[in-house]
Parts: structure tokens; sequence; C-alpha cells
């Protein structure tokens, strides 16, 4: 696997820095090279937050990068704070479930992809599985680490609250599969930008 480079922004409390160290943790784990940096800025007062993660068969080189292989941006605002890191050769996904002109999103963007994330929390789970969605669709998009490795980085991180209320185990499984199909589906019915 060659190196992909990850920007995932949203709001804060949206889940964006569970999400990577999540990815981060399940790339490890497949004995991958990964390295996740974190943007926190000012999400605890209604700022943006980022996550930049990395991941690669092979050493990787810099910790920071100005162009990402795919940008996921999860709110209005985190759509106008990532466009920066786009270009052609660059997959911009977004959350559909808020209103962008076309002047929103980046015009260099090898491909824009909308999915609905937020309504399909929210309409067929459970509003807190929202970020699992992402993470799916994360997996789904870049292939970066494997669906079990993600599975076992969740376990990891989420065991202790499945142990106190198991169906929330079977939740975000199915909403890290959610996220897995949606991404694969957009990907084959996106809109290319540049070709």
């Amino acid at each position: 696997m060659s190196l992909v480079r990850i920007a995932l922004a949203g709001e804060g409390g949206q889940g964006v820095q569970s999400v990577a160290e999540i990815i981060a943790e399940a790339a490890y784990n497949e004995k991958k090279q990964t390295i996740y940096i974190p943007n926190f800025g000012l999400e605890q007062r209604g700022g943006v937050s980022i996550a930049f993660i990395q991941v690669s068969d092979e050493r990787i080189g810099a910790p920071k990068f100005n162009k990402a292989d795919v940008v996921i941006a999860l709110s209005q605002r985190a759509v106008g704070r990532t466009t920066v890191y786009s270009d052609s050769n660059t997959l911009f996904v977004y959350d559909k479930s808020f209103e962008l002109s076309e002047e929103d999103l980046p015009k260099e963007a090898k491909k824009i992809l909308g999915i609905p994330a937020i309504d399909t929390a929210n309409q067929e789970l459970h509003p807190r599985v929202f970020n699992i969605i992402i993470m799916g669709a994360v997996i789904g998009l870049t292939n970066v680490v494997s669906f079990e490795a993600a599975k076992e980085a969740l376990e990891n991180k989420l065991g202790y609250k499945f142990e106190k209320n198991p169906d929330l185990r079977e939740l975000n499984y199915k909403a890290l599969e959610i996220g897995k199909r949606m991404a694969e589906e957009s990907l084959k019915e996106g809109v290319a930008n540049n070709g």
C-alpha cells in the first residue's frame, strides 16, 4: 500500500479525533506505518477540529502534509476549513445534511462525494454512532485498514462501554458496516470534477 494522507474535519464533539485515533491504532495493529496528528483549535468553543492521518506500508517521511488524498468534512465550516488540503488528486467527501453551494466546494478536487452520514445515524441507528459511520466511510474510501482491524481497534477503544451495554457493540459494528458500504456506493456514483 502506498502512502495515503487523510484530513478529517468536523465540529467539536463530532468525534473526529476518536475516529482518527481508532484508524491509526488499526493501522498500527496491521503493522503499517501510521501518523496521527490532532488539530484541536478552538472546537471546544465552537471551532473546527481537524485530524491528519497518514498510513503506509513503508516509512512515512514527514509528519505533516499540505495536500490530502482524501478530505472528509462533516460540517459546513469544516468544508470551508479543509478546501485548502485539496488538489487534483483529492477525493473530497462531505456530509449531505447541510446546504452547500458549488462555490463552497473545492474546484480543484479530483472527485467530490456527498454522503448522508448524519441523516443515516439519526434515522436508522443512533446519533451517537455518527462518527463510527464516518470511520466506516474512511475505510470504504481508502482501504487503509481492513474491516476486521477496524472492529478490533474499536473494541479496544470502546470495549469498556460495550461490557456495560452489549447492544452498543452491535450498534457500532453496524454503523461501521453501513459507513463502509455508503462510501463504496458513493464512489461508484460520485461526481468527477476533473475528468
